[in-house]
């Protein structure tokens, strides 16, 4: 079956713009806490700084994701889409419709 790159853009660019989204909506969640004891008692600090925690992960994560889906546009322009960076074999469609930023296929994955 032939790729279609137009379908397989439009997807990545989607992912890419959902996680941007994300990221957008998070950042106030990912802020200083302010260890002001006054208007914060000492639970609820705790509490806060480890939801700060938690959304930086969560950013890391994202930040990640995003820089593979570039990755995998950036092979959709050079024509390498689909081959696996590792080892050059072709990835199976199935993977790529699960992953469609996945760089390898799956026993380079391993």
């Amino acid at each position: 079956m032939p790729l279609d790159e137009d379908r397989v853009r439009k997807k990545l660019t989607a992912m890419k713009t959902e996680l941007e989204a994300y990221s957008n909506i998070s950042e106030e969640a990912r802020a200083p806490v302010t260890l002001d004891q006054q208007s914060v008692g000492r639970l609820s600090r705790m509490d806060a700084l480890q939801g700060q925690a938690m959304a930086q992960a969560s950013e890391r994560q994202r930040r990640a994701d995003i820089q593979k889906i570039e990755a995998a546009l950036h092979r959709l322009s050079a024509g390498e889409y689909g081959d696996c960076v590792e080892c050059g074999e072709e990835i199976a469609a199935k993977r790529l419709e699960v992953n469609p930023a996945a760089a390898f296929c799956i026993r380079c994955a391993r």
